[in-house]
């Protein structure tokens, strides 16, 4: 086994699972991504799979212009079979793209903002149809959303699936920032606490949190923390966190610590001249995201106050994408540093 090239080379690295013995009798294949945060009742749509009688079904958003490049579209008729597919269009092949999206069932007000149908990267597949485009039409190809899924829609009935509810694919830095801060919005696109639907997290075997004397506004604060006279706004605090006095953390992402430092240690360090892990005294950070296990030091300012979009520093500890400001795993930022 290598390391995978795309998604359809992933599937196929894994094809042999398709023809176990236990695996025989099984139709349809549903393959999912894992950089995504969205609710979905995969029974309806593969229902949706058989019912149309379909090789290959694509779910599909309707997605607005600003993002629209960012992804696979897709033209359908009116029976929702996928007539046309693109890979990411840009400029004229992207304004080829537009569609009626009332044909999905939007308004006639949602679909003047959102014209195009996007793919998202989730499919179901007939299983004899998946096997025969991986290992004997396109035993190359690497991608189903470059290679395999527009080069399909003449030969095989493709099927599109509207979900028309919250789904953010969270692939890259600002995305995926954007996403776990809008958890602590108010109110919420996307929450945690269905009863119908809940979804779980690993379990944490950890303290509650301590809060002495703080301020915490539209945050989320995991297990296992400790914050100390600190202000948090509109962040999240991972597990096992500790925020000194006088720190400031505003639409941060912090993503805790793996494990913890005794008091007695955090004093030697200190004594030493050393930086604990967490975020020292009187240190204040805006637009961040910090991996886990990075050591701020005191006095710090992370706010990128020149709105550096893109910056590559890691032997300094961090890099720039967006515009957001990145503290690397394991990192330390020495007392007085300012990015």
């Amino acid at each position: 086994m290598k390391w995978f090239q795309g998604t359809a080379d992933a599937v196929r690295q894994f094809s042999w699972l398709f023809e176990d013995a236990k695996n025989k009798h099984i139709e349809h294949f549903l393959i999912l991504s894992g950089d995504h945060l969205y609710r979905m009742d995969y029974m309806d749509f593969i229902q949706r799979h058989i019912d149309t009688g379909a090789d290959i079904t694509i779910s599909c958003v309707p997605m607005d212009d600003s993002r629209a490049s960012d992804y696979g579209l897709m033209k359908i008729d009116d029976r929702g079979r996928v007539q046309y597919f693109s890979e990411k269009p840009k400029g004229a092949d992207l304004k080829a793209m537009e569609v009626d999206t009332t044909i999905l069932g939007l308004s006639p007000q949602e679909a003047e903002k959102m014209p195009y149908i996007a793919s998202m990267g989730i499919y179901v597949f007939r299983t004899d149809v998946l096997l025969k485009l991986l290992r004997w039409r396109y035993p190359t190809a690497n991608d189903f959303g470059s290679e395999i899924i527009p080069a399909c829609t003449k030969e095989y009935n493709v099927q599109a699936y509207l979900f028309n509810d919250y789904w953010e694919d969270i692939g890259t830095i600002k995305s995926f920032f954007d996403a776990n801060l809008a958890l602590a919005a108010q109110p919420p696109k996307f929450h945690f606490y269905d009863p119908m639907k809940p979804i779980f997290t690993s379990p944490q075997f950890l303290p509650p949190t301590k809060i002495e004397k703080c301020q915490v506004l539209d945050s989320i604060i995991s297990h296992g923390c400790f914050l100390r006279e600190c202000k948090v706004e509109h962040s999240i605090i991972g597990i096992r966190s500790r925020l000194e006095y006088g720190t400031e953390l505003k639409e941060t992402m912090m993503m805790g610590a793996d494990y913890y430092e005794t008091e007695a240690e955090i004093a030697s360090l200190l004594a030493e001249g050393k930086v604990p892990i967490g975020v020292g005294e009187n240190t204040k950070i805006r637009n961040c995201i910090i991996d886990k296990n990075a050591r701020i030091g005191k006095n710090v300012m992370i706010v990128n106050s020149d709105n550096v979009e893109e910056a590559e520093r890691p032997s300094e500890g961090f890099y720039i994408r967006s515009g957001i400001t990145v503290i690397l795993k394991n990192s330390r930022i020495k007392d007085g540093t300012v990015i």
